[in-house]
This record gives structure tokens, sequence and C-alpha cells, in this order.
């Protein structure tokens, strides 16, 4: 997980984009209900927006403003932690490496050895093993939000600015050329924050705007058709898609974690002050730990979810 600051707090593999659709329509017997087994509280964190897990060497990752609430403040002063899966801090600053200035960084994506991450201009990719990173302007764009990655081309949202930026190639570390930068969709009012690789190979893209202004949820095609698959539902930020094609989204209005279907939302966890970018953590026997960063209570919250 913003047109101005005290609005604005919610900033914060994969399949070639070919067609729009929807999110498969899953059944009433599909949908396998979900209950929360366990929540835990993890302190000790400076406004973290995003969380991003690496899949082979099971840890995570969690970008943080560092210093204050301020999303647009170029103070250099944001940092990405590696975290175990139960929240102990493992490194507190692992990127950026030596040489190399964060400021507030927001939406994490992590591929391979790879991870991209969003900060007010511009997006990084960095290497794993190595730390080495490198940066790419966006030029136009007003709020780089969340990065998402599918086939070769990466995907930004601009919440402020109301569109999505298309890069190409995804791994631009090793370029000597700059990367191809394009716009998918402008002016849309979508207000794009999350996204995430829709199953049917649209990208799926999550809004957020306002208390007082709701946004949805939306599919949208490579040719940037943008389809509405849930309207006013909130201030969202983070997004994941389920293997029944479900949804899971966090809200800033209903400070709440919900799963989202062609049926309704349910909610699975509350009490959020700014849930923000959160990441699923797949588990033996179907379950999942999802963590969710709450970047005004400056915590993670570790909810272990069950069928």
């Amino acid at each position: 997980m913003r047109r101005r600051l005290l609005i604005a707090l919610g900033f914060a593999a994969c399949l070639p984009i070919v067609q729009v659709g929807s999110p498969p329509r899953a059944s009433a017997q599909d949908v396998k209900p979900l209950r929360v087994v366990s929540e835990q509280t993890v302190k000790g964190f400076a406004f973290p927006e995003s969380v991003g897990y690496d899949s082979q060497a099971r840890v995570l990752y969690v970008s943080e403003f560092g210093s204050a609430l301020k999303p647009l403040e170029k103070d250099g002063k944001g940092r990405i932690s590696r975290v175990s899966l139960t929240g102990q801090i493992l490194d507190r600053q692992f990127l950026p490496g030596a040489g190399e200035v964060l400021n507030k960084p927001k939406g994490i994506w992590i591929a391979g050895n790879r991870l991209w991450v969003t900060d007010i201009d511009v997006v990084w990719v960095f290497d794993l093993k190595t730390r080495r990173g490198k940066k790419l302007a966006l030029p136009g764009i007003q709020f780089a939000n969340d990065p998402a990655v599918m086939g070769k081309a990466l995907y930004v949202s601009d919440n402020r600015g109301d569109q999505v930026f298309r890069v190409e190639p995804a791994d631009f570390l090793e370029t000597s050329s700059e990367p191809k930068v394009t716009r998918l969709f402008q002016g849309k009012s979508v207000n794009p924050n999350g996204v995430y690789p829709g199953r049917d190979s649209s990208l799926l893209v999550v809004g957020f705007m306002s208390p007082e202004v709701s946004r949805g949820i939306y599919s949208v095609s490579a040719g940037g058709e943008v389809k509405t698959l849930a309207p006013n539902l909130g201030r969202l930020d983070g997004l994941y898609q389920m293997d029944d094609g479900t949804l899971l989204i966090t809200d800033w209005n209903s400070g709440s974690l919900l799963r989202w279907s062609a049926k309704g939302t349910e909610t699975l966890a509350k009490g959020f002050k700014g849930p923000a970018d959160f990441c699923v953590v797949p588990e033996a026997g179907g379950g999942m730990l999802v963590v969710v960063p709450d970047l005004v209570q400056s915590e993670l919250r570790l909810v272990r979810l069950a069928r």
C-alpha cells in the first residue's frame, strides 16, 4: 500500500498481458472458507510500507521510510530491512548498498535474486546476492507506488498521476541501453495503488483516492483498457490473487485485510491504522502467512490463515 499528505498515506511468476478480463469467477463450492489461526504484531520498524517474500532464501524484505511519515521527502533515510518469517530483524539496512540512497521506498516485488522497489519518482532493481542496484527515473510520474513484473515487463503504478507505467525490459540492472518506458493507461479515475499479475493474463489493479471518494478493483488489458471488477470498495492498497481466483486486499477505510470474490468481501483481520502492501507466504496444507505492514503504527502484523 494520496492527493494530499493527510489523504494519501496509503501508498503506500508471470505471464505476458494479452487480453482483458476479470479473475476467474469462483463458484460457491470453489471458494473455500479461510479462518485466522493466529495473529502476531511485531514492532521495531520505522514506517514500513511494503513487505516482499523471497521464496529462495525464505526471508522477508521490508521497505521503511526510516525517518518520518512524509512520503515525498527526499531525505536519504529510507531503507529495506531483511527480516525472518517470525518478524525478527536480521539486517536493519540490507539495502541500499554503499554509495546508493533510498528516500521513501514503497512497493516491493521479488523474482529470483532480483528485488524491485519504487521510490517517489524512480524505480530501483537490486541484486539480492551482491546488493548492487540501479535506478530508473520515470518521466512524468508523480508518485511511484507499486511494482509488478509480468513476463519481461515491469509495471509501476502512479497513484497521484492516475496512471500505470510499463518498463521493458523489467530487469534493467545489466542493460547498457535505457529501458523503454511507456504508459499503460492514464486518467481513468482508478488512482492505482497495488498491482498484481492476473491469472487470466490481465494486470489487476486496486485504487486509492480519499476517505470521501472510494476506488475499487480493476482489470487492465495490454492495450490499457480498464474494466471495473468491483467499484467503490474503499482506499485499497495491497493486492494478491489466490489460486482460486479470489483476491486478498488491504483497505485503509475499514483498517482491514479483506478477501474479495464475486460473492462479495469478507474481513480476515482488522484494527489496522494504515494497512499497506503485504506479502503472502504459502504454507503446508493450503495455509498461508500474510505479513501486513501497518505504515501508520510502524509495525508488522503476521496473520496466519488456514482453510
